[in-house]
């Protein structure tokens, strides 16, 4: 099972993701929340409670990185864990997509704190 937790942190769209991607359900959901994010300059997906991507979650995960290029819109994976992250290197999603860096993430939870907006539990 999947869940998300949307935020806008100025221009930017930060999808908490948390469990598996590994039924059509749960990659369905995944691009039912990026799609609807098509007004965003940036899409960052945080991918560091995500335990487990399988082929259909990978083969989304493609299609998004697709999507988001013809939609002129920047995706970025912050934080898999190892298993994830070696999931995504054999897919060669890593050439594909853009890591989001530690310190990115940290200047954009320092904006949303500014602005009183909460940290996602």
């Amino acid at each position: 099972m999947l869940s998300l937790h949307l935020e806008r942190v100025d221009g930017y769209v930060i999808i908490e993701c948390r469990g598996r991607i590994v039924r059509s359900e749960s990659a369905f959901t995944l691009r039912n929340a990026v799609m609807s994010q098509a007004d965003a300059r940036t899409i960052v997906l945080d991918l560091s409670e995500v335990q487990a991507v399988e082929a259909g979650g990978l083969g989304m995960l493609s299609f998004l990185v697709r999507w988001a290029q013809e939609h002129d819109v920047r995706l970025k994976v912050f934080n898999p864990v190892q298993a994830v992250y070696q999931k995504l290197v054999r897919a060669h999603l890593t050439s594909e997509c853009e890591l989001a860096t530690p310190s990115e993430m940290q200047a954009l939870w320092s904006r949303r704190r500014s602005t009183g907006m909460p940290k996602a539990a």
